[in-house]
């Protein structure tokens, strides 16, 4: 063990110090330390293939062309690609905007041809992790993936696994069978974990504005996966290993949702008192430490929240480790939905009219302001369960043309409402006309000046 003082640059002009006991032996895991620069791009010296093209593979792969490399995009969809070409896709308008420019240019390549992997210098897998009915990790895609990227592999090549999983997948699922194929990770490949932290449709925090968490299985294989990732990050934040990566991901998205369950309790609660929730985390925010502001809703969704911390509970249960506080946080996440429509059936039956035969418009009904993305919103399931009591249910929104089961409608103006469920709040969304509404129930808890309106 030596102590040692480095600086180093990185060819995308990241500048990396640190000084640490590090180990010499290149399969001792990397120790921590923070690279900062700014990417920029250069002449096409590194080919990429970037496997899965959707909400975080496609984002990558159009910031990897950018910086100079040569991209090559693999999906099994033939369906997404052809999407892609058109540009039927959702993308902040940065990102759209490289999509045009790339269009029909040969360091842009889409294809669902696996084979292609082996001419690339470094693969990066961006396929989803979600989970079944029963919240169950769904590892199969995951597992497929990895297992086409082991089948292609060769040696010289960097690995980076960036789907959120469980902790020692990278090790499982890459490292396992690449040894066994022959591949010694840190001497003939480099393997390494860096959890995407893209959030759709926000255009304040873009992937290049992000610091970027590495951990690989070695010293080399972080290094080589930094000097990849650093073309398209600012700051890379190496970790000690794959695992610390892997947890890094869940803690996260497990402290997003245990403070979302809070926060929506403390609405709960401070409905009962008579007290404006709103009023209360703005209020609390105004202290500079020690608190950050999380607001209720009708409940999360997307690809994260509802998810990721599954991982961990479901790995955590497997090694009868106990979990209660995110137990209990993801119970309650899990049950808003029909908190929601408890409180609707409250709402009308104040007004003397029964759920059975209410007519009920939901407006927005993507995951999240902003995207069209339905996964896992929490809309789905209040829509069915209002139909399951008898309403008749329609919605609106104006990113999401069509929901299975569900009438769209463009012009809720022209259709009289016993009740309007607010969801989601789009940009540029107009609400003058739900003043004019004798019942409304606001999801989102920001629609105060209303006259009539109730919260969850």
């Amino acid at each position: 063990m030596t102590s040692t003082t480095a600086t180093a640059k990185t060819s995308a002009g990241a500048i990396v110090e640190s000084t640490v006991d590090a180990p010499l032996d290149p399969d001792v895991a990397v120790p921590a330390v923070s690279t900062v620069g700014t990417p920029t791009a250069s002449a096409t010296d590194l080919t990429v293939a970037v496997v899965g093209l959707g909400y975080v593979g496609l984002p990558t792969a159009l910031a990897l062309a950018t910086s100079g490399a040569a991209v090559i995009g693999v999906d099994v969809s033939q369906g997404r690609i052809d999407s892609i070409r058109r540009g039927d896709v959702d993308l902040i308008e940065a990102d759209r905007t490289r999509l045009e420019r790339l269009a029909g240019r040969d360091d842009l390549e889409l294809t669902t041809n696996p084979a292609r992997l082996r001419a690339a210098d470094a693969v990066i897998v961006c396929v989803p992790t979600p989970v079944d009915r029963s919240r169950a990790p769904d590892l199969g895609a995951l597992t497929a993936a990895c297992q086409t990227v082991v089948a292609h592999a060769r040696p010289g090549q960097t690995i980076v696994l960036t789907s959120t999983t469980y902790v020692g997948s990278t090790r499982h699922l890459l490292v396992r069978p690449l040894t066994a194929a022959g591949l010694r990770p840190g001497h003939d490949i480099h393997v390494a974990f860096a959890p995407e932290r893209i959030d759709p449709g926000n255009s304040l925090f873009p992937q290049e504005q992000t610091a970027r968490v590495v951990g690989g299985v070695t010293r080399a294989c972080t290094a080589s996966a930094t000097k990849v990732l650093s073309r398209i990050n600012p700051t890379i934040h190496e970790v000690s290993s794959a695992e610390a990566a892997e947890l890094t991901k869940l803690l996260e998205n497990t402290f997003r949702a245990v403070n979302i369950a809070l926060a929506n309790e403390f609405a709960d609660v401070a409905r009962h008192l008579g007290v404006n929730v709103t009023e209360v985390i703005t209020a609390a925010a105004t202290k500079p430490y020690g608190f950050m502001p999380f607001y209720p809703g009708a409940g999360v969704g997307g690809h994260c929240i509802p998810c990721d911390p599954h991982y961990l509970t479901w790995q955590l249960r497997g090694d009868r480790v106990a979990s209660p506080v995110i137990d209990v946080a993801m119970t309650a996440i899990a049950g808003r939905p029909r908190q929601v429509v408890a409180r609707a059936r409250e709402v009308l039956g104040d007004r003397g009219r029964p759920i059975g035969g209410a007519r009920v418009l939901v407006l927005g009904v993507a995951y999240k302001p902003g995207v069209a993305d339905m996964r896992e919103s929490p809309a789905l399931e209040i829509m069915s369960l209002l139909a399951d009591a008898g309403a008749t249910v329609a919605f609106t929104d104006p990113y999401v043309g069509s929901v299975a089961g569900f009438t769209a409608c463009p012009d809720p103006t022209a259709h009289a409402w016993d009740l309007i469920l607010v969801h989601t709040m789009h940009p540029g969304t107009d609400t003058t006309w739900l003043g004019e509404q004798t019942a409304v129930l606001d999801a989102t808890y920001r629609l105060a000046e209303l006259p009539l309106r109730e919260t969850v």
